[in-house]
């Protein structure tokens, strides 16, 4: 791993993507980091769930900053804006940890007969967001030795079974590839890439759809490996994929 020091948690600027509704993902991951102090600038198509996801952070130290901003992260001239608007509003040039959360699941069913445009979304809110994300703030990670963390899905593991989610499982397997690209292209610059890949995580709209006897993941549990994965600990860590089950 490259030798150069990497900063704690705590005093910096993470970055959440899709943070989204109360009740999903983003919502824990914002809280948890606001916890451990760090400061936020909270992303999503929805700027009005941004900022209430915004609002409900309290902040532990002096100087904490969480901002929340619209975008449409699958553009990668508006991801590029945005990068550039968080960096102002956060008077900064360096970014701690880019967490690419933004996505989304969606049934396809047997490939015979497959909707092409559900095809195509599952790649646009998936791959093509961690993609624009990644490129976004590049600049910003290599100036802060930050590291990257992406949402994959055990769907798109060797031992997973894509069977009736193949456009979703495909787009996830291009996500774990990104990945292990940033890991290797930017080991030089001191940027790290990993990804998570849970099953079911415990979200309000995973209950609402299969209800309570699942086997979830717990969104804490998610957090705290998160938060791991960009810690000093984790500084020789990077291009792996921790499954979450």
């Amino acid at each position: 791993m490259h030798s150069q020091t990497h900063p704690p948690i705590a005093s910096h600027l993470i970055v959440i993507t899709g943070v989204g509704r109360a009740g999903q993902v983003g919502e824990a991951l914002a809280r948890h980091f606001a916890q451990l102090g760090a400061s936020l600038a909270l992303l999503d198509l929805n700027g009005d769930e941004a900022k209430a996801r915004a609002a409900d952070l309290t902040p532990v130290r002096d100087g904490q900053c969480f901002t929340a901003h619209a975008a449409n992260l699958a553009d990668a001239a508006e991801a590029q804006r945005t990068a550039a608007e968080v960096l102002a509003q956060h008077q900064t040039t360096a970014v701690h940890g880019v967490i690419c959360t933004a996505g989304g699941f969606g049934m396809t069913g047997p490939l015979a007969d497959a909707d092409p445009d559900a095809w195509h979304k599952q790649f646009i809110i998936n791959l093509d967001t961690a993609f624009a994300t990644t490129r976004a703030f590049l600049p910003a990670l290599r100036d802060g030795k930050g590291s990257l963390v992406y949402f994959g899905s055990a769907a798109a593991l060797p031992d997973g079974s894509p069977k009736g989610m193949a456009a979703y499982a495909a787009a996830k397997s291009g996500v774990l590839t990104l990945m292990r690209t940033v890991a290797v292209d930017e080991r030089k610059n001191g940027v790290r890439a990993n990804a998570v890949a849970p099953t079911s995580i415990r979200t309000a709209t995973n209950m609402a759809d299969m209800g309570d006897k699942t086997d979830y993941v717990e969104r804490e549990s998610v957090a705290e490996v998160i938060a791991f994965l960009l810690s000093t600990a984790a500084r020789n860590v990077t291009g792996q994929v921790l499954k979450l089950s």
